[in-house]
């Protein structure tokens, strides 16, 4: 495969047929629309790179070709942008399933008692170990409707380059620790107010799980809808921009509120 060209290349100089494929899966991303010419390139380059650097794997008999590859490293590399190949140095592979999964879950509650149950994920990230994704998910996800695995789970591998995913990444020089937990906190502890009395919104209500999950799904938000962050989350939509160095609001069109889909994953089925 052209991938595996590639990697034999050693990275030095990207194959101008990956290239033309990744602009050509590129071209179809509703997502990355009103991309700059230079932030295209950026883009292209950091995709490349995440392709040379990582191992995608197909599970299950499912055969990964290059164009899935390139559908999936252009949305893994969207976050990290501007922010370039540092951010992703806590994993290295991501695998594919043909159809969402299973996982048995453990967990204690808060009376000390163990539990154990099976959950069927669309997408699920480690500390320090692989993404995993449903590829019919992934191949869904470029879609401005505010609903984007991949940006999701990419989410959660920067919030753990500092440890386990608790809604608080490591933060560039500049950024001020207290300010952001402070109006995230109050955020958070806002938006699970409303899911609790029953209040629908654009934002998936999974959002409320945890400080982790809220930061992954407004993530999500932010590169697909962000208008409505941005209006009814302004300061945290200004800390996205800070940390993520991008401003989706100025390049990406307005999708009306009442045509975005329903907030959550098909058949109630979740993210990791």
């Amino acid at each position: 495969m052209l991938i595996d060209w590639m990697r034999r290349l050693g990275g030095k100089r990207m194959p101008p047929a990956l290239l033309s494929r990744l602009r050509e899966e590129a071209d179809g991303m509703p997502l990355l629309g009103g991309l700059s010419a230079d932030e295209r390139d950026r883009l292209l380059r950091l995709a490349g790179d995440l392709l040379l650097a990582k191992t995608i794997t197909g599970l299950e008999d499912m055969e990964v070709d290059d164009a899935m590859r390139c559908r999936l490293a252009l949305q893994m590399a969207l976050p990290g942008m501007n922010l370039g190949m540092r951010a992703y140095e806590n994993w290295r592979e991501a695998v594919l399933y043909p159809a969402p999964f299973v996982v048995r879950n453990r967990w204690q509650d808060g009376m000390g008692l163990a539990h154990e149950a099976e959950q069927v994920l669309i997408g699920q990230a480690h500390y320090q170990g692989p993404l995993v994704f449903s590829w019919p998910d992934v191949n869904e996800s470029p879609l401005l409707d505010g609903w984007n695995v991949v940006i999701h789970e990419v989410a959660h591998q920067f919030d753990m380059l500092d440890g386990p995913a608790n809604g608080a990444p490591p933060l560039h020089k500049g950024m001020n620790r207290k300010t952001w937990s402070q109006a995230w906190n109050q955020a958070y502890r806002q938006f699970c107010r409303t899911v609790d009395h029953g209040v629908e919104g654009w934002l998936d209500p999974y959002a409320s799980e945890n400080p982790a999950e809220f930061f992954a799904v407004l993530s999500e938000a932010f590169f697909e809808i962000p208008y409505l962050v941005a209006r009814d989350f302004p300061e945290l939509y200004g800390l996205l921009k800070l940390f993520y160095r991008q401003d989706p609001a100025a390049r990406l069109p307005r999708v009306a509120e009442d045509a975005l889909l329903p907030p959550s994953p098909p058949d109630g089925m979740d993210h990791g």
